[in-house]
């Protein structure tokens, strides 16, 4: 109807491959992380599977373990769109550079990163991590935050971002725990993003025969 293309983050993928499909010594089901793009016509035109698994003690909050439940991904992907090209991750991969690098190498401009820090963490490295990642792969990041209280153990930071290829906060939504939701928008202007890659070419410059 409005002729939007969708990314969503945190669907839950039940695994139809029995040999992984329960958690060990119990009946519950396996999933994947799921972050899935929807194009203009209603049509998923992409599957990413969450790569990273968040398996953390929290200081002075719960023990997070993402791998009891979940399965990891195996694949990259970017996808093709007419706005750009898109490289999709979820949440915790963020914390991996190596990773974002690689899907520049395949030919990103947008980077999606739907997400659900703990307060804790993301007060000390959301907006870092975010503004890093943009500025090593010269890249837009687009960052959708879930916020609020999930239960008495666990509260998701929230603070949405869209970091352009400099690193500069195009926009940004507020978080915390009892901050409500709120929408966010920015410009993609991709003939900046190939300036900035043009006037300080850092991948033309990489030493892939040392490292």
């Amino acid at each position: 109807k409005f002729g939007l293309w969708l990314s969503l983050g945190g669907f839950q993928e039940i695994i139809t491959d029995e040999k992984i499909a329960t958690v060990p010594g119990s009946e519950e089901r396996r999933i994947y992380n799921a972050h899935i793009v929807i194009d203009n016509f209603g049509k998923i035109v992409s599957n990413y599977r969450k790569i990273h698994m968040f398996d953390v003690q929290v200081p002075n909050g719960p023990m997070l373990m993402e791998s009891r439940f979940t399965e990891p991904g195996k694949e990259l992907i970017v996808v093709p769109t007419p706005f750009g090209k898109l490289g999709l991750s979820t949440c915790y991969d963020i914390r991996f550079p190596e990773m974002y690098m690689e899907l520049v190498a395949r030919g990103a401009e947008i980077i999606l990163v739907p997400s659900a820090f703990t307060v804790f963490t993301g007060r000390s490295h959301w907006e870092v991590l975010l503004r890093s990642r943009a500025i090593e792969t010269q890249c837009y990041v687009l960052a959708a935050a879930q916020v609020g209280q999930h239960h008495e153990n666990r509260a998701s930071y929230g603070h949405s971002y869209i970091v352009d290829p400099w690193g500069t906060i195009l926009a940004g939504a507020g978080g915390e725990p009892k901050d409500s939701p709120r929408l966010v928008t920015a410009e993609i202007d991709l003939g900046y993003l190939r300036s900035v890659r043009r006037n300080l070419p850092v991948r033309t410059h990489r030493r892939t025969d040392i490292y």
